[in-house]
């Protein structure tokens, strides 16, 4: 019995999608159908599915759209049901952009009737969009020009969930953030840009409504399973773990394997790692446990004065990466790219890439500065604001740039765990941990634990993580929950949720689906085997102490991927396989 559905009735899904365009100052409710949400399930599928039409066209074109995807489980009891995907294509990599993001905001739009949000169109002067239910309205907003996003968020109150640009997308910051309630950035890939492109400054979601579910009983059941295995896991709630520390639970443990990223990529250890770890954090500012909408892991940690401590990549990217041991210094930077709108990643990567060219180690001053004159748009932060890969091919030192498809590397360095090596560079995104997060094998042991220094099974393991991983962002839940739980207990969830009998094969399926159509998009855009690489340096002897990635082991571990993906031997996807997935 594949699909238990009851006529004419959507569990789950709203099976509602409200278009807007800004250049008519108009907008429509359009309804897909059911077929599509089957598909491609919901947040970074759906978006594939409708970005593909216009994946060619430059990031700035009026027409292309910035899409906000719920998934079918938001606005459910289902487990840290809150995340969403904004997608579009990206400014910084010019790849498809996407990312999942916390807050209110898809719990939000779910309240108020729709599956997602596509906004096309540029207005004619700066403009706001307010959802309140079933209400529209399109307001200017000249007044929060250029405004940080702690003032503009401020000023939204009382409107519901908020996602505003701040100042870095207004001077052009290729790694420009949409932040969410004021603290929750949807980063990495620029899409800031597209928000402000559209002279759009904010974006304001209230709901009241309820998502129909089509066996609330088993749905309890599913939820409690899932919510055991999330006890009894030790890399969530155990007593080193997520929950207790944040992220950064996971800055001791990278810097004891020698592969977290110092003084950029050149080093693997952290002569003062004991001294910016996640517990210094916790004994000088003993914070307290905050988390998305319908999470209850609460893995975002704030001072009691009100301020967040960083995820685990700001933290190390702002200590190890620019070689820093001041902790107040990676606390107020954490805070400035936050106000700002910037990528604290890329921001980060920016400025080491910076500190190599000049030869110099960054003071926490300078580090500080750097920051405001990038967001700001002064100095040399025009420079930097370029991100990391067109700063040193401007100064005509292109090897300082640690990245991939013109995208910064996160806090794992890959000469440490060859499964990260490979799936940074067979990301659709650019470099990116959470494509495959390979980590969970190698570092975390998670589900089983591989060999970290052997691309053996390495190919099959990131193809699978990755087709997860895309079911996820579809699902739109949180990745840390399969630190404990597996696809199979959210099977059953998405089952009881939306009536579509499913197995977790059959949602691996999709998410190969949703994978390959993402490489489609980037083969369109002209992306092929010399883009899915790592940057020189790490197939280099260095004086790090560990050797360097073998260059033959990686194209054959390349090679292998592309097999079992089923590319062609220059990654290019095969009409075969396309037809196969069923993708259109």
């Amino acid at each position: 019995m594949p699909i238990i559905f009851q006529a004419n009735v959507m569990f789950g899904w709203c099976g509602k999608i409200l278009k807007i365009d800004l250049s008519e100052g108009s907008w429509k409710i359009v309804k897909p159908p059911r077929e599509i949400f089957e598909k491609y399930i919901g947040g970074r599928g759906l978006g594939g599915y409708f970005l593909k039409k216009y994946i060619t066209l430059d990031w700035n074109d009026p027409a292309m759209p910035l899409m906000f995807l719920t998934g079918p489980l938001v606005n459910t009891i289902s487990p840290t049901s809150g995340r969403m995907t904004i997608m579009s294509r990206s400014p910084l990599t010019g790849t498809v952009g996407d990312c999942s993001v916390g807050g209110s905001l898809g719990t939000e739009l779910k309240r108020a009737g729709f599956d997602g949000i596509i906004v096309t169109g540029k207005s004619q002067k700066p403009c706001g969009i307010e959802i309140d239910n079933g209400i529209i309205k399109i307001t200017f907003s000249s007044h929060l020009k250029n405004m940080t996003v702690s003032r503009a968020t401020n000023l939204l109150k009382g409107k519901g969930a908020v996602a505003v640009s701040g100042p870095a997308a207004a001077h052009g910051v290729l790694f420009s953030n949409i932040m969410i309630d004021g603290r929750f950035s949807a980063g990495r890939n620029g899409l800031g840009m597209v928000f402000a492109a559209k002279n759009l400054k904010y974006l304001t979601v209230k709901g009241s409504g309820k998502t129909e579910v089509f066996d609330s009983n088993t749905l309890i059941r599913a939820r409690e399973d899932v919510m055991r295995l999330i006890s009894a896991s030790p890399a969530i709630s155990g007593s080193f773990g997520i929950s207790k520390f944040g992220t950064g639970a996971l800055y001791d443990l990278l810097d004891a394997r020698r592969m977290m990223p110092t003084d950029n990529f050149r080093k693997i250890q952290f002569e003062y790692a004991s001294k910016m770890n996640a517990h210094a954090f916790q004994k000088r500012y003993n914070p307290k446990s905050t988390g998305c909408k319908g999470c209850h892991i609460l893995c975002k940690k704030r001072t009691l004065g009100g301020t967040d401590i960083p995820e685990f990549e700001t933290m190390s990217h702002f200590s190890a990466l620019l070689g820093n041991y001041d902790l107040e210094t990676v606390l107020e930077a954490n805070r400035i790219c936050n106000d700002l709108g910037m990528d604290t990643i890329s921001a980060a990567a920016s400025l080491s890439c910076y500190a190599e060219h000049i030869g110099e180690t960054l003071s926490p001053e300078k580090i500080i500065l750097l920051l405001n004159e990038t967001g700001n748009g002064k100095g040399i932060g025009k420079d930097l604001g370029k991100g990391a890969f067109r700063y040193a091919a401007d100064v005509g030192n292109p090897d300082i740039s640690i990245t991939v498809k013109g995208q910064a590397l996160p806090a794992y360095d890959p000469r440490g765990a060859y499964g990260m090596a490979l799936a940074y560079a067979t990301s659709t995104r650019g470099a990116c941990h959470l494509r495959a997060y390979p980590v969970s094998h190698e570092i975390l042991r998670k589900p089983v634990a591989t060999d970290r220094f052997s691309f053996q099974g390495k190919a099959r393991m990131v193809k699978i993580g990755e087709d997860l991983n895309a079911v996820v962002d579809s699902l739109t839940v949180c990745k840390f929950v399969f630190f404990g739980a597996s696809i199979e207990e959210y099977s059953h969830i998405y089952t009881a949720v939306t009536g579509k009998e499913t197995t977790g094969h059959d949602l691996l399926k999709a998410g190969e689906r949703i994978y390959y159509n993402e490489r489609i998009m980037n083969f369109e855009n002209g992306f092929s085997a010399i883009d899915d690489d790592l940057p020189m340096r790490f197939f280099k002897d260095s004086e790090t102490g560990i050797s360097p990635i073998n260059r033959d082991d990686f194209i054959a571990a390349r090679k292998n991927y592309y097999r079992v993906r089923g590319l062609d031997r220059d990654g290019k996807p095969l009409q075969k396989k396309i037809d196969e997935l069923g993708i259109e």
